[in-house]
């Protein structure tokens, strides 16, 4: 049976408000579509490819590592003038790290980022991978000037038990203005990716809603 992606229920969003879910603005049709672990060659410009025919602006939460193993790419993002976020500088998983050696991470990564990005926002962005976070580092990040950003609604592109109709399926029902969306520029997903993100910016496109990225 296919697994039916995520979407954040109401009730999480309000008991973890300090975390950014969605960028609602009553008299705005804007979505904001943000991708997670990249830069990898080949998904990644296939990305940039898909948003550059919309004219559609994105988020990228990068990896250190993998900004390190692909600059190119990586600088060919930020040409593009899509927001950059972190994303660890290893992919870690907060809850089974000790806050010194994960909050060390997550600057080793922001260092990376600054090498090529002058970010012009007040506040860096970050997404926790796997979605987890603890109240005490969410402190720490905070008082260095970090903002969680979250979701609204997750593809789980990755995922494979669920299918791309699925996968696309939930992107087209639970979206609405000022959501934001996760997709993955990983190889574990590019199959996924590559069948529904094309779509999704066609359907809303035709909606009259414009891609943007995240700033602060």
């Amino acid at each position: 049976m296919d697994l039916i992606p995520y979407k954040t229920p109401k009730v999480l969003k309000q008991f973890f408000s300090s975390y950014v879910w969605d960028l609602y603005q009553k008299n705005e049709k804007k979505l904001y579509l943000t991708f997670d672990d990249g830069p990898i060659p080949g998904v990644t410009e296939f990305v940039l490819e898909q948003l550059k025919q919309h004219k559609a602006k994105a988020t990228f939460f990068c990896i250190g590592s993998n900004i390190k193993k692909h600059p190119d790419i990586f600088k060919k993002i930020i040409a593009e003038n899509h927001a950059i976020g972190n994303h660890t500088t290893r992919h870690l998983k907060a809850w089974k790290i000790d806050s010194k050696t994960y909050i060390n991470d997550i600057n080793d990564c922001q260092a990376i980022i600054q090498e090529f990005y002058d970010t012009k926002s007040t506040k860096k962005l970050f997404r926790p991978p796997y979605g987890q976070i603890s109240y005490s580092k969410f402190k720490i990040l905070e008082e260095q000037g970090y903002k969680i950003i979250l979701w609204d609604v997750l593809s789980k592109d990755w995922e494979k038990n669920t299918t791309s109709k699925i996968c696309l399926e939930n992107i087209i029902q639970n979206t609405k203005k000022g959501s934001i969306i996760v997709f993955h520029d990983s190889i574990k997903a590019s199959e996924k990716l590559k069948f529904v993100l094309p779509k999704v910016l066609e359907h809303f496109a035709k909606k009259g809603f414009i891609f943007d990225k995240i700033e602060f």
